[in-house]
């Protein structure tokens, strides 16, 4: 399989500018994987603001679940 680091970096949720991973989706798991992180894009898009900097495995649990209940409240 060939990577489409182009069209994947259009699509890209990393909010580190510089990240050298951009857009080479199996780097960038294996990298979060190493440092046992969840890369951006599993995170909510409404949460990237407060997980700009941690990208731990609870704070993803917890921005699942706030987005859950923003979503609840809304009627979704």
């Amino acid at each position: 399989m060939q990577c489409k680091k182009e069209e994947n970096a259009a699509n890209c949720s990393c909010t580190f500018p510089d990240c050298p991973r951009k857009g080479m989706c199996c780097e960038c798991v294996a990298h979060h994987k190493r440092k046992n992180e969840i890369p951006a894009c599993l995170f909510p898009i409404e949460a990237e603001a407060e997980t700009m900097n941690d990208r731990s495995f609870e704070n993803f649990v917890k921005a699942k679940e706030d987005h859950k209940k923003q979503m609840a409240e809304l009627g979704n």
